[in-house]
């Protein structure tokens, strides 16, 4: 379902790749939660733009591309600041729960086409080299639908 997100909202197009996400540990994710994760580190590995090795990223993905909220977002981040790292990306709309206590320091995005932008911007320059897969199948900014 994400990638089909991606494709739809983002014009990230994954349908000409084989897709393999691997899960430390061979854990089963059953949880939206993992959502955003997920879409990061597939765009990350698209775009060829590391994401920060001391972020974490939680929230679930709707069927239009915006970024929702998760339970338990204060308790995510107090174990995710005991776990080391230093950051987290989550949901605009769950800011209110995050509180301040837990020690990390938030980014919010509120939708996947924010998320990609961001990813995107962090990708290697354009300079004079051949674009990616993701720049060349990419969606026109004035093409995309507005969220909101």
């Amino acid at each position: 379902m994400v990638l089909a997100v991606l494709e739809a909202h983002c014009g990230v197009k994954l349908s000409g790749h084989d897709v393999y996400l691997n899960v430390a540990g061979g854990l089963r994710i059953q949880e939206p939660a993992a959502d955003l994760a997920a879409a990061a580190a597939l765009v990350s590995s698209l775009v060829n733009a590391p994401l920060p090795t001391d972020a974490v990223y939680f929230g679930e993905i709707s069927l239009s591309g915006a970024v929702r909220p998760v339970a338990q977002t204060s308790a995510r981040l107090k174990e995710a600041a005991k776990l080391g790292f230093g950051r987290a990306v989550l949901p605009e709309s769950a800011r209110g729960e995050a509180g301040g206590d837990s020690g990390l320091s938030l980014s919010t995005v509120g939708g996947l086409t924010s998320l990609v932008a961001d990813i995107a911007a962090r990708g290697s320059p354009r300079g004079n080299r051949e674009p990616t897969a993701a720049e060349k199948n990419a969606t026109p900014a004035r093409f995309r639908r507005q969220e909101g």
